[in-house]
Parts: C-alpha cells; sequence; structure tokens
C-alpha cells in the first residue's frame, strides 16, 4: 500500500502555513478541517492552507505538496491513531471510538489518491468552491526526472525552479539590476 508523506522542497511551507508540516510525517488532503466554512472567512494563510495543502497527520501542519510513499500495516495503523487523536484535539471528536471510523476514511482517501503512482511521485493539490458553490478539488502528479540540474539527491530530481529563456534587447525597455536590489543605497 501506498500513502502520502509531507515533502519540503524549501522552507516556503514556515512561510506561508500559520502551521507548517514536518517533513517526511504521514498526510491527508485534509479538506474536513474546512467543512461548513467559507473562504472568505479564512485567514489568509488558512486561504492558503484551503487552497493548496495538505494536511500532516502528526503535527496537524500543512504541507503544499505530498510524495507517494509505501508504507508498511504498522505505520498505517499509527497514522490513523495519530490522525484520530488530531480529530478530538482540535476539530472536537467526542472520543477515539467515534474519532477512528473517520481518521481510517480520510487515510483511505489518502491511499487511493496514492494507486497507481510509483513511489517519488510528488503530489500537488488545488482545492476552490465552483460558481454553484461546491467545493472542488483537483490533484496534480508531479515525476522526477531521471537528470537533474543540480545533481542535488536531496531534491528528488525536482530542482529546477525557473527555466529562463533568452530574448532580444529592446533598446527602449527599462532595465532592472537584480543584484543592486540586495543593497542599500551607499551601502557597497
Amino acid at each position: 500500500m501506498r500513502l502520502l508523506r509531507t515533502i519540503q522542497l524549501d522552507q516556503s511551507d514556515r512561510v506561508v502555513f500559520a502551521q507548517a508540516a514536518e517533513p517526511g510525517e504521514w498526510a491527508v488532503p485534509g479538506t474536513f478541517v474546512f467543512a461548513g466554512r467559507s473562504p472568505d472567512t479564512l485567514s489568509r494563510k488558512e486561504q492558503i492552507a484551503f487552497r493548496s495543502g495538505f494536511l500532516g497527520v502528526t503535527s496537524f501542519g500543512w504541507s503544499t505538496l505530498a510524495v507517494v510513499t509505501e508504507i508498511r500495516g504498522e505505520d498505517h495503523d499509527q497514522a490513523v491513531t495519530a490522525l484520530a487523536h488530531q480529530l478530538i484535539q482540535h476539530l472536537g471528536a467526542p472520543d477515539l471510538d467515534t474519532a477512528l471510523p473517520a481518521a481510517r476514511e480520510e487515510i483511505a482517501l489518502a491511499a487511493d489518491l496514492c494507486r497507481g503512482h510509483d513511489d517519488g511521485t510528488l503530489i500537488a493539490l488545488h482545492r476552490r468552491i465552483d460558481e454553484t458553490g461546491a467545493l472542488c478539488e483537483q490533484f496534480r502528479s508531479l515525476k522526477p526526472r531521471q537528470e537533474t540540474a543540480f545533481s542535488a539527491g536531496y531534491l528528488q530530481g525536482h530542482d529546477k525552479a525557473f527555466h529562463l529563456v533568452e530574448t532580444e534587447e529592446d533598446e527602449d525597455a527599462e532595465t532592472l539590476d537584480i543584484t543592486s536590489l540586495g543593497h542599500r543605497e551607499g551601502e557597497p
């Protein structure tokens, strides 16, 4: 069986979310956190979590990306139990007997998302409310490249954030020296 695990390719999750998930914890889509809440009533960081966050089951924090990973039986059971405890602590489930079925269902949904994907496939999520008021979720899979630009193993083939394209210079175009942006006037 495969399940989602949080992954951080950089530190941006720690900035954009009120609480970032810890790298490597088991994850679920976590849409249930927003049930009955209008996106208009959410704080800016909650809106970002609503639009693109996976929920870490141990920290109850958010991650922009999740990676498909094989899970052993005992780890699966621990993930279900961890999520059930979070449902009690954060969402008011009355007891473990009530929270466990809901946690199992959410973990099963995450496992179903992994079906047909190889280990190491990144999954991205986009949530929105459509014109009828229905909640819509879209999931994208991002497969790592065999060769990476920087050959950094920890990036797992996902290391190219920008693609630079050469263009012809326009003589009337305004130019910007980006190296000067980091310096204040009068400083070297």
